[in-house]
């Protein structure tokens, strides 16, 4: 395979890190790059579709940890009204309604860790996928559905 295959290889992986500057980057430049260079070379082929199945995947994920949340958010505030008010008429903070508030406290917190460790395994899967396409390596990226086949 050639230095241009590689490059353009690795580009795509590279490419899906624009999701940092422009929203839906990390679909948009793939696709771009995967769509103009698919029929030129069954490597580049591959490495796209292994990009884009990383990047769905990843955005399913997404999903299902806000359709986990939001009920969880909906259901606290709902059974405790008033845990939103920790402040009484005197200014005095109320511990009672925070201790009501643990619960949504810890699910927000635990998501939002959740969200976090998978931006970082994406960062790092992408620079790995990234190495592993300029050694003309195809990299199967961890977690990935395979979506586009």
């Amino acid at each position: 395979m050639s230095s241009n295959e590689k490059s353009a290889a690795t580009f795509l992986h590279i490419s899906t890190l624009s999701q940092y500057f422009f929203p839906f980057g990390n679909f948009i430049f793939p696709l771009i790059i995967w769509g103009a260079k698919k029929e030129q070379s069954e490597f580049v082929n591959q490495n796209g579709k292994k990009v884009l199945n990383f990047q769905l995947s990843l955005l399913l994920y997404a999903i299902l940890l806000l359709v986990i949340l939001v009920p969880i958010v909906i259901y606290c505030a709902i059974n405790n009204p008033m845990m939103f008010e920790s402040f009484d008429d005197n200014c005095d903070f109320n511990f009672h309604y925070f201790k009501d508030a643990a619960g949504l406290v810890l699910s927000v917190c635990l998501a939002v860790l959740l969200f976090v460790l998978l931006k970082i395994a994406e960062f790092i899967f992408i620079i790995i996928g990234a190495v592993k396409a300029s050694e003309g390596q195809i990299y199967n990226y961890p977690l990935s559905i395979n979506f586009i086949k």
